[in-house]
């Protein structure tokens, strides 16, 4: 999305659920599944447009009906449209009155400046009241079609009858070309400082550093990194940050792929005037990866809560339709569980070291900071961002 388009993609996505040719209003398109006992919603993220349904298996062929009512035949009625402008500017006012959400965009801004990575799926507020009904069908024209689109079912279902149907439904809908996605160069070469300014108790951060992408052949070595870094109560920084330390009742670390691009990350909300002990503790442990290899008692642990877990969210089937169209749009390639545990049972602790060499470097830092704090604390806490 260009600047003067940010956030057109979500806008798409909630106007598909106010209204269709045969579905006039959007309680006409709720009633049609939860009617039958079925939910259903979309999300958009940085790369993807997810909806989808859940419904007991006996109502498929509603839920796909319903679908593709949605993608095909919607009206962006302009009483409508004009509504929902008024909804999509109050989820981004929500934002910053949210610290815990508001720091992940402060975070973004600071990881992909000048990029649409790095603003808000949402959009700002001038550019969600500038788009017009034109531009929301123009974008739409161009990014929903066959060959970029993905539909994945799980459940009790015949795979034929699936495939049939969708046919029946889609088939004679012209292919078109991925638009090609606009590249990201990093070029930061010196750690990067945001604060937003919020009456808060607590302070809110962010620290992130860039990650490998989609197709890296480390993204299974950055998982379990990720693992021992702030992975559940057992992970490092919870042990070192909430129960040696007692700076924070909430911390962990986060990372994702993207086409050419990811992140690794860590959260923390503390105390406002603890936010400087933070960073450090939070320092010492990226510094503590990169200097000394894992122990093998400490990544077989690892390796078993990253595969546990990904074996009880695959117990689900939203999560195992969600893992299969996530991977057919982004990777082209879907991986069973059994492949990933092979390639989670493959990771070193030679390859988790390297990987934490490449990532943690000083000048890769970007700290986010929300919280009560007086300017020029961006320059404080640049300081902070030093790796020995």
């Amino acid at each position: 999305e260009p600047d003067e388009l940010g956030g057109v993609s979500h806008f798409i996505e909630h106007l598909l659920f106010k209204g269709t040719q045969r579905r006039p209003t959007s309680k006409d398109i709720s009633i049609a599944i939860e009617g039958l006992g079925g939910a259903f919603n979309a999300s958009t993220d940085q790369e993807m447009t997810t909806y989808w349904v859940k419904i007991p298996d006996r109502h498929f062929p509603i839920a796909l009906d319903v679908l593709v009512d949605m993608l095909c035949y919607s009206t962006f009625v302009p009483e409508e449209i004009g509504k929902e402008r008024r909804v999509i500017i109050e989820e981004i006012n929500a934002t910053f009155d949210t610290p815990d959400e508001w720091v992940f965009s402060l975070a973004n801004e600071l990881m992909w400046p000048g990029h649409p990575l790095g603003r808000d799926v949402a959009g700002t507020r001038e550019s969600v009241q500038r788009l017009t009904r034109e531009d929301l069908l123009a974008h739409m024209a161009r990014h929903y079609a066959p060959g970029i689109m993905a539909v994945a079912v799980s459940g009790r279902i015949e795979p034929d009858v699936v495939v049939g149907q969708v046919a029946a439904y889609l088939g004679d809908w012209e292919p078109r070309s991925a638009v090609p996605f606009l590249s990201f160069q990093n070029g930061q070469i010196a750690p990067r400082t945001r604060v937003g300014f919020k009456e808060t108790e607590q302070g809110h951060l962010c620290l992130e550093l860039p990650g490998l992408h989609y197709h890296h052949p480390d993204r299974f070595s950055q998982g379990i990194l990720n693992a021992i870094l702030g992975g559940g109560m057992s992970s490092r920084l919870f042990l070192e940050i909430r129960e040696r330390q007692s700076l924070a009742y909430n911390v962990y670390s986060y990372h994702s792929h993207l086409q050419d691009s990811g992140v690794l990350g860590v959260y923390a909300a503390v105390d406002a005037g603890q936010i400087g002990p933070t960073v450090t503790a939070i320092l010492e442990q990226l510094d503590r990866l990169r200097q000394d290899p894992v122990d093998q008692d400490e990544l077989v642990k690892t390796k078993e809560f990253v595969k546990g877990r990904l074996q009880l969210r695959m117990e689900d089937t939203f999560a195992v339709a969600a893992s299969l169209g996530s991977q057919a749009i982004l990777s082209g390639r879907i991986l069973t569980v059994d492949e990933v545990i092979q390639y989670i049972d493959a990771v070193t602790a030679e390859d988790v070291q390297r990987v934490a060499q490449d990532l943690f470097q000083a000048v890769k830092l970007n700290l986010a900071v929300v919280g009560p704090y007086p300017p020029g604390e961006d320059e404080r806490l640049q300081e902070l961002l030093r790796l020995e």
